[in-house]
């Protein structure tokens, strides 16, 4: 049975970042430049900090390719760490502890939780593997689900539509989304882009951090992904899981979504219509792209919200772990706003799980199998 899944393992300042992806059909073409656009996508955007001067991310493909293309075998990427050098004392594998552990939990992380549950003393031991920098090992396998899915002519963009309460213009529901031109904020709308980048940078002046919204969309993707049949594999729960996951994010709606609740049921739903051709159409695209947890035909549009950064150069009041004193937060390294990079964060997550989607409804080893199969398929609910 055709699985596309993935691990990463790393540390934000061990030696290296590593994903290995299982299920990539034997055939696809890979290029690494374009991967490597993804990982300089997720670096940028105005807010960011200074570990985005030290990082120069890029992709090594260790297994499962050769000559440019894959061979239906493992996956294996590995993402450097440039900053190790200065940690390798404090982030060693082995030896005797080194540098001062950091007690004083931070309001809104990981921190506490993770030393009650996992039972340390050093709360460094939870916030590494918790750190935003896991997410460059998710771009990457992200970037290859995407490869995958251009070659089933399906694609995923992304776009920041609110940063700090300043919004973006957006598209009248019904019409395809512009694509967005590059920027630092992946936005799309000068005006509001500088709107944003003052927001961000009062922010940074008091110490303080800011949250927004990014928008994802799939285009392309077939009638019928996913399935009504039983919950764990309605497209929709598998899709709001994946952008769940990803660190910061608190919040999710798909189409017309929390707008719902102010819609009166004949103006919620997308009529059918039948064109000159009698092919089906809709008007409008409120459900998102996805009926009774299955696509629909219409581009997949997921909206999140990403909260503000919880470590502030100005730190909130906390505890300290061993002292049992009320301090306040300890400071990391940390960005003032890093919306823009979780909206390619998003995209990278949306891609898999259509990817993963796209295997499972059509399997094949091979590319050209699953290709077939998917023209078979579109063939038939064309014809009827």
């Amino acid at each position: 049975m055709a699985n596309l899944r993935f691990l990463t393992a790393g540390e934000s300042h061990g030696q290296c970042l590593t994903a290995i992806v299982e299920g990539i059909p034997a055939g696809v073409r890979i290029d690494l430049d374009e991967m490597n656009a993804d990982m300089a996508r997720r670096q940028q955007g105005y807010g960011r900090g200074g570990r985005m001067k030290i990082e120069t991310d890029q992709v090594n493909v260790l297994s499962g390719v050769r000559f440019g293309e894959t061979l239906g075998s493992p996956i294996t990427l590995q993402v450097q760490n440039h900053d190790w050098k200065n940690w390798k004392q404090r982030m060693a594998v082995f030896g005797e502890p080194a540098g001062e552990a950091v007690t004083a939990a931070r309001p809104g992380h990981a921190d506490l939780i993770g030393i009650q549950k996992y039972d340390r003393k050093d709360i460094r031991d939870i916030l590494e593997r918790a750190s935003a920098r896991e997410t460059a090992t998710r771009v990457a396998v992200g970037a290859l689900a995407k490869q995958f899915l251009k070659a089933c002519d399906i694609s995923v963009t992304s776009k920041v539509i609110n940063i700090g309460g300043v919004f973006a213009a957006t598209a009248p529901d019904g019409q395809q989304p512009s694509p967005v031109p590059k920027s630092a904020m992946n936005c799309g709308d000068p005006a509001a882009e500088e709107r944003m980048e003052q927001k961000i940078t009062a922010a940074k002046a008091v110490g303080d951090t800011l949250g927004g919204i990014f928008e994802v969309t799939v285009h392309g993707a077939p009638i019928g992904l996913g399935s009504h049949i039983q919950w764990d594999q309605r497209l929709d729960g598998r899709l709001a899981g994946a952008i769940m996951s990803i660190q910061a994010i608190k919040g999710i709606e798909i189409g017309a979504g929390f707008s719902y609740a102010a819609m009166p049921g004949s103006q919620a739903h997308d009529e059918l219509f039948y064109d000159e051709q009698q092919n089906i159409y809709r008007k409008t695209n409120h459900a998102g792209g996805l009926e009774g947890g299955m696509t629909n035909g219409e581009d997949i549009l997921i909206r999140a919200v990403m909260k503000p950064i919880p470590t502030l150069m100005k730190p909130l009041h906390s505890v300290d772990i061993a002292s049992k004193t009320p301090v306040l937060a300890s400071k990391e390294r940390s960005d003032v706003c890093a919306v823009p990079a979780a909206s390619v964060v998003g995209e990278a997550m949306a891609a898999f799980v259509v990817a993963q989607a796209v295997i499972e409804k059509f399997g094949g080893d091979a590319l050209s199998d699953v290709l077939q199969f998917i023209a078979d398929y579109k063939s038939r609910i064309q014809g009827e």
